[in-house]
């Protein structure tokens, strides 16, 4: 796998993305090369144990994208949605399993609209699948993703409001 190329198409597809509303949903985007994986993550800081670094605080909420060595031979895109010690988040009391399905069942009202996905994992991810992939059109491919999830981004939100402590 060629990590330079696929970093670089990764961070193009951040860099060209039209952040007005990813901001105005309060979602940031980070480009990183984990578990011998390149992943592009989208994430509100508002969902994690620790604000002040979000990207790899214990508990936090995240959608990725990721290739690597074996998805690319495969000739897929993978994604996901992981839900990571939700009991260390501040401000809500969170019950991971009550939280994986309250997402599921929401979810099914939209999962029609993702390719190749599932749900049929334990509650750290809430939904996964995969794309094909394309090198050429992968910028574009990394857009679609993002703008699916920018949409699904406020049922998180809901849920989560839900959990609220009552403290």
């Amino acid at each position: 796998m060629d990590n330079h190329f696929y970093v670089q198409k990764f961070q193009e597809a951040v860099d060209t993305i039209s952040l007005k509303e990813f901001t105005h949903a309060g979602l940031k985007f980070s480009v990183d090369f984990i578990l011998e994986s390149i992943a592009l993550k989208i994430y509100k800081p508002e969902w994690s144990s620790n604000m002040e670094s979000p990207i790899d605080a214990p508990g936090r909420i995240f959608f990725s994208v990721w290739v690597n060595e074996k998805s690319v031979e495969q000739k897929k895109v993978y994604y996901n949605i992981h839900a990571l010690k939700l009991r260390n988040i501040k401000g809500y009391t969170i019950q991971a399993r009550s939280f994986a399905d309250d997402f599921r069942k929401r979810f099914e009202e939209d999962c029609q609209n993702w390719e190749n996905v599932s749900v049929k994992y334990g509650p750290l991810t809430l939904m996964e699948g995969w794309i094909e992939l394309n090198p050429d059109h992968l910028v574009k491919d990394l857009h679609f993703l993002a703008e699916k999830f920018l949409n699904l981004s406020p049922v998180i939100d809901e849920i989560l409001t839900s959990y609220r402590s009552k403290i």
